[in-house]
């Protein structure tokens, strides 16, 4: 039997702590037709599926916590339980397919079985079909839950591993203290700079961001859009202001929220949009483990600016601070310490942090690397792969970035009552990325005053 980590644990924790919270991520594989009968479709998943363990694992809890839960196979297991069709109302454009996703996204898997679900959906537009992929949090992070959906893929068996991470452990006080002494004694120079980023992420989210409609308790109900941007346009940017993809990306996703707080009648202070940004901390030999690996970063999106060069350039500047205060570096050593300390004691901790209000922090940006090449299934090619991000802890909005093939996507989750303008929040980011794309090309000139259009005269 395999333990989770405490971070795979804590999604649990945070998930029991709000009712209305739905701690699962997802992505949307759109699909070229003809659909293949879902008969077809439903057999094929079925015999993939068994080459991902933890798919056909249940999640074991121990009394009061005294061990970390573990994944035991399941030996009822039965796929069809998990497999499901649904068929979208015509027309069947983005608009009603994000609209089930989000119906279906918002709902609790259920503990007593293994923890995910995956959707054959017809109806689409233009002879179009699409999968969802449904797993907990607990279960994957990002990069993970993506690997996950590349082994349903055509060819994608193949290439699985049934590697085991680590055999199952029960809290023994003397192997605890051996745990931690071997930790304090080996630990490199750079676990200072680790130990500062750590204090930092605490900082962090013990400071309350301003107040704002962005966060507060959320309903049961959530809303989906997304936004896609060619990533030739977003290397165009890269190229002329010497910044990342994550960097254009957070840039335009600044610019929306921006006019989304304006737009609600507040004002886009400095420290209005206090963002989580997850990081991956997975090393080359880790990539197909089916855990959670990331460490976090909090920078303020810089929605105060209006300029969009300004916005890039201060995203820039403040994600490199991030990343050279330690914060990246602190999500190994957490992990790290928390091996050494005995499993109930960080439980009851997460537990009490979960059930506390957040005020720290105001949205989630996690961007995954998706495939760089098309996807196949079932001989169809995978034509849009949208990200699914959850929501919980008071959050209200949250969005995932991945690149996929030759596009970024952005996909927007929101609270169904309190975020109604999720739509215009997508938009906000196309528009956003084109605004940048027209100023690399010389269609704006940045001056003191702000970014300038230039207009052409007769």
């Amino acid at each position: 039997m395999e333990q989770l980590t405490a971070l795979d644990a804590g999604f649990l924790e945070a998930e029991d702590s709000d009712r209305h919270a739905s701690l699962a991520i997802g992505a949307i594989a759109v699909l070229d037709g003809p659909m293949p009968s879902p008969e077809a479709v439903a057999d094929a998943l079925s015999e993939r599926v068994l080459t991902a363990p933890r798919l056909h694992q249940l999640l074991h809890t121990q009394p009061l916590d005294l061990g970390a839960p573990q994944w035991v196979e399941d030996p009822n297991f039965d796929a069809a339980h998990h497999i499901r069709y649904a068929a979208l109302p015509c027309p069947g454009d983005d608009g009603a397919l994000y609209r089930w996703a989000a119906d279906i996204m918002e709902r609790r898997l259920d503990r007593d079985r293994p923890l995910w679900e995956c959707w054959i959906v017809n109806g689409l537009e233009g002879g179009r079909w699409a999968l969802l992929l449904k797993v907990h949090h607990c279960i994957a992070d990002g990069i993970a839950a993506t690997r996950l959906l590349s082994r349903l893929c055509d060819d994608g068996a193949m290439n699985a591993s049934g590697r085991t991470r680590q055999a199952s452990m029960v809290f023994s006080p003397v192997g605890w203290l051996g745990d931690a002494w071997r930790i304090s004694t080996g630990l490199p120079a750079a676990t200072v700079q680790a130990v500062r980023g750590a204090l930092g992420i605490v900082t962090g989210l013990l400071r309350p961001a301003a107040a704002s409609s962005l966060t507060g308790p959320v309903t049961s109900m959530r809303r989906y859009a997304t936004a896609e941007v060619a990533l030739d346009d977003v290397a165009t940017v890269c190229r002329e202001f010497g910044v990342t993809v994550n960097d254009v990306a957070l840039a335009a996703i600044t610019d929306s929220f921006r006019n989304t707080l304006i737009r609600r009648g507040e004002k886009p202070s400095r420290d209005a949009l206090r963002t989580l940004i997850p990081v991956s901390v997975r090393a080359d030999d880790a990539h197909d483990r089916t855990d959670n690996r990331v460490s976090v970063m909090l920078p303020y999106l810089p929605v105060d600016q209006a300029d969009p060069v300004q916005q890039l350039r201060a995203v820039h500047s403040r994600l490199s601070r991030a990343k050279a205060s330690g914060q990246r570096e602190a999500g190994n050593f957490l992990v790290s310490a928390a091996k050494a300390i005995p499993f109930p004691l960080t439980a009851w901790t997460v537990r009490a942090l979960t059930r506390l209000p957040q005020r720290g922090v105001v949205t989630v940006a996690t961007n995954v690397p998706g495939p760089r090449k098309r996807l196949r299934l079932m001989g169809c090619d995978i034509v849009r792969l949208l990200p699914i991000p959850p929501l919980a802890m008071q959050l209200r909005t949250g969005i995932a970035i991945m690149s996929y093939a030759d596009r970024l996507v952005f996909g927007v989750i929101g609270d169904y009552d309190t975020a109604p303008d999720v739509d215009e929040l997508a938009r906000g980011i196309d528009r956003a990325v084109a605004r940048l794309v027209d100023i690399s090309v010389g269609h704006w000139r940045s001056t003191p005053v702000g970014t300038l259009q230039l207009v052409q005269g007769g």
